[in-house]
């Protein structure tokens, strides 16, 4: 076992990982950007190392800052958490090349399945369902315009490289086609430093629903079940569950068991989860794999009774994993909670938080690294707790979503918390009657 693991990211899922690290009994090191030297991670941390300036480039984005705090923190393991270098190939190799144990995918892993392209055809190989589109990269924007006229509108173009909703648009007719594949084309390369296309078949109005699997490093994979994502904004999630309201016991099994094919096939080792599309006849779609641990695993957690960053740290450590498939026993809701304001177009909302009273009692999670006193900075994401929720039914577990978010106290900066407590009293949400399109219908109504 790891007798040392650098956590290689901020926030929330650095907390994560060190209470995981420090129930193991294995030391912890933060790394930290000057931005957050008062963040809780650096301060639960076992060692803490500053690693740069606020600029992610310069900090939790610079592999060489990274190794060093790593060698002279002696760490024998990296745990990258989710976004910054989680999925970076090149990472995970040079961890590799150094005698330090990646806890995550392997360089080879990263690149075949983090290139959307890439990963479409070897899903298509493994004889996972697949939305129907290009086969590999589109040379030309002539090529998309012939395939688009072949398989008829709407359509998607995609950048393969690309992620959090960039790189990516919607077409619906014919004149539309031009103006999407430059705007695509041009929005991937200033985000991703890569450009190249394909393009895929809309489904129109579809369920978002994942599957969280571990794989071993002896060829095993099993599943955790679903997560059901549908609730986005601009393709980034909101609020996330467990089980899917959408999901039968047939649609289970028969996704599950794609996914497990899907791991197995590539040899897949570590956490990881399956991304598919739901169309409203039950056809489910691969759409990507995440070579990484998911924000929203906490609610996967709370239902099966199961550590994943325990399972991550264990398979990366060479233990074989039961091959045992879990069912959700209780149902569970996560919010995320951004520094956001919700009625003026979700804006960013930086700043120090002046009081925070967190939610408690029976069947209530709070990941947060924040606190009374805490300066937001502007350099990072704005996502600054998860709250998680898990009962008996998905009714029980809206009602305590909604007690827990009238008990929840931000005051100095603006939240999500009042789109989250309207959304659990939606009628199309309370029914489970939503897809990736319910946000575009969605109107804040003013605080009363």
């Amino acid at each position: 076992m790891f007798k040392k693991i650098l956590i290689a990211n901020r926030g929330e899922i650095a907390l994560r990982i060190i209470r995981t690290c420090k129930e193991m009994g294995i030391k912890s090191v933060a790394v930290y950007s000057t931005a957050d030297a008062d963040s809780l991670h650096v301060k639960f941390a076992d060692e803490a190392v500053c690693i740069g300036p606020p600029a992610s480039k310069d900090s939790y984005l610079k592999i060489s800052n990274i190794m060093s705090a790593a060698e002279i923190t002696n760490a024998d393991a990296i745990h990258p958490g989710y976004g910054f270098l989680s999925e970076n190939a090149k990472f995970s190799k040079i961890c590799q090349e150094h005698n330090i144990k990646f806890i995550g995918a392997t360089a080879e892993m990263i690149s075949r399945m983090g290139d959307k392209a890439s990963a479409r055809a070897t899903m298509e190989e493994a004889g996972i369902p697949c939305v129907p589109g290009s086969e590999g990269l589109l040379d030309t924007f002539e090529d998309a315009e012939k395939l688009a006229n072949s398989m008829g509108y709407p359509v998607m173009l995609k950048a393969t490289a690309g992620g959090g909703g960039k790189g990516m648009r919607a077409i619906w007719k014919k004149e539309n086609l031009r103006k999407g594949w430059d705007d695509a084309r041009q929005e991937s390369k200033a985000a991703f430093d890569n450009d190249a296309m394909y393009l895929e078949k809309l489904i129109v109005e579809p369920r978002h629903i994942e599957i969280q699997i571990i794989g071993d490093a002896y060829g095993k994979a099993c599943h955790l079940s679903e997560r059901d994502c549908s609730v986005q904004r601009r393709h980034q999630k909101l609020t996330e569950e467990t089980p899917s309201p959408f999901m039968t016991t047939k649609l289970r099994k028969a996704m599950g068991e794609s996914a497990v094919k899907a791991a197995e096939y590539i040899k897949y080792e570590g956490a990881g989860t399956v991304e598919f599309l739901v169309d409203n006849k039950r056809n489910f779609y691969f759409m990507e794999m995440n070579t990484r641990i998911q924000v929203e695993h906490p609610i996967t957690e709370q239902v099966i009774d199961f550590d994943l960053i325990r399972e991550q740290i264990l398979v990366a450590a060479g233990v074989p994993i039961s091959g045992k498939n879990y069912f959700p026993k209780l149902h569970s809701i996560e919010c995320r909670i951004n520094a956001e304001d919700p009625y003026n177009n979700f804006r960013p909302s930086p700043g120090r938080i002046v009081t925070l009273h967190a939610p408690g009692g029976h069947g209530v999670r709070l990941d947060t690294h924040v606190y009374a006193g805490y300066s937001i900075p502007p350099n990072y994401d704005s996502m600054i707790a998860k709250l998680i929720t898990t009962a008996q039914t998905r009714e029980e577990a809206i009602n305590k979503m909604k007690r827990a978010l009238d008990e929840f106290v931000i005051e100095g900066v603006k939240t999500t918390i009042p789109f989250h407590r309207q959304l659990m009293d939606n009628p199309d949400y309370v029914s489970g009657n939503y897809t990736t399109k319910f946000m575009e219908d969605f109107i804040m109504k003013p605080e009363a």
